[in-house]
């Protein structure tokens, strides 16, 4: 596996559907689902169809693209909300993204790992 993808788990395995993942929503750009390896009880994860880096890097002409996540995040997190009464929306830039490829969490519950 080259080092790149390493760094965009998300384009090279789940976009390409190498690992399979439990879809939560999918629109034209937009993909939602249960994180494979989840760090909290409810952790579903928003990513572009699209390689973006990361919310820094988000260019002019893919500002609908964003438009369509936060939508989506919406929706996920209004679900979680109504079914726990809260949840947490994040994303990492920098050093602190793991994978290089623009992602947001939604997660609800307690931590299950580090």
């Amino acid at each position: 596996m080259a080092a790149n993808e390493y760094e965009d788990f998300y384009c090279y395995e789940v976009l390409s559907g190498r690992t399979p993942v439990k879809k939560v929503i999918e629109t034209d750009n937009v993909l939602a689902f249960y994180h494979t390896r989840p760090f909290y009880d409810k952790h579903i994860v928003v990513i572009p169809k699209k390689h973006i880096l990361s919310i820094i890097s988000v260019k002019q002409d893919e500002m609908d693209i964003l438009k369509e996540i936060f939508s989506v995040i919406k929706e996920v997190a209004t679900e979680m909300n109504e079914m726990f009464g809260a949840c947490t929306v994040s994303t990492n830039v920098g050093e602190y993204q793991s994978t290089k490829h623009m992602h947001w969490h939604v997660h609800f519950g307690n931590r299950i790992r580090d």
